[in-house]
């Protein structure tokens, strides 16, 4: 079965992101399929505009640490290599998921991101590379891996927010809902869950009214302002520091701990600071983590 699929109704091309069991999490073929959908889109010539949603409960959780961070040797090698590592291979493999999410960028048909549940981890490094961004007020984005084993490779963040609240969100790890996404200008707008496929519909067949030419000049003047401020440089240093974080002494240890006590339980830990992953230990809250 499909892991990403594709519609075309009229002008929109619904892209829809396809493993609902697994909160759509991101998984070896995901980026492949999507980069595939996006390039589908972009050789017709009836499109004019791309609706990028998940199927299920959440528009995307992520990569998928069932598969990479809670694998033992032998799986999920292209997260955690055996030590000592090779940089370059990982930033290899990571720099092509980051190319992958980026066709969403570069496509010449303009991407609205539905978001509903949640946008969160390598799913929101996903949405953020839509031109807009369209979510549930009660849906969910951010990057917990910021907090241990991540740093956002499409470095989508500082764009979208300016460095002070991109420096909030990355410090801190922390998941906001639409609204205060919406508050703080990540995204375009947040409305009512049950208002979100209407809301999204409006926009997207506003601009499919729009020929693909306009709409195709308009993105490439706005985005060549983006990667002028040094966008491709500022993800090849993320990419580097993406795989750095799980292989340094702490990302190694929290893949330890995802092997030991599951995946799941390292997440709690980590995303409510009770783990100190330098000494590889739980915190004793009594005592400072002293």
């Amino acid at each position: 079965m499909a892991k990403v699929l594709y519609e075309k109704d009229g002008r929109i091309a619904r892209i829809t992101l396809n493993r609902p069991e697994v909160m759509n999490a991101i998984d070896d073929d995901l980026p492949t399929e999507l980069e595939e959908c996006v390039e589908r889109a972009n050789a017709d010539d009836g499109v004019h505009v791309i609706v990028l949603s998940g199927a299920g409960r959440a528009f995307c959780a992520g990569y998928d640490l069932a598969y990479y961070a809670q694998a033992s040797e032998g799986r999920g090698h292209e997260m955690t290599q055996q030590m000592p590592w090779d940089p370059m291979n990982d930033y290899a493999f990571m720099m092509r998921n980051t190319e992958r999410f980026m066709s969403l960028w570069r496509s010449h048909r303009p991407v609205i991101a539905k978001v509903h549940g949640f946008a969160v981890a390598g799913g929101s490094d996903i949405a953020l590379c839509a031109d807009m961004i369209v979510m549930a007020e009660d849906a969910e984005i951010g990057y917990m891996p910021a907090r241990i084993w991540g740093c956002p490779t499409t470095a989508m963040w500082v764009y979208r927010l300016g460095p002070e609240r991109a420096k909030r969100m990355l410090f801190t790890g922390d998941r906001i809902d639409g609204r205060e996404a919406e508050q703080i200008g990540l995204v375009l707008k947040a409305v009512p869950a049950s208002d979100l496929d209407d809301e999204v519909e409006r926009l997207a067949e506003r601009m499919a009214s729009v020929p693909v030419n306009q709409l195709m000049m308009q993105k490439l003047v706005i985005n060549q302002a983006i990667e002028a401020m040094g966008l491709k440089q500022t993800q090849m240093f993320a990419t580097l520091f993406d795989g750095i974080t799980r292989h340094s002494p702490e990302g190694l240890n929290f893949k330890r701990r995802a092997e030991e006590t599951g995946w799941k339980q390292a997440v709690r830990e980590r995303d409510l600071g009770t783990f100190d992953w330098t000494k590889n230990r739980p915190i004793n809250s009594t005592k400072g983590g002293q």
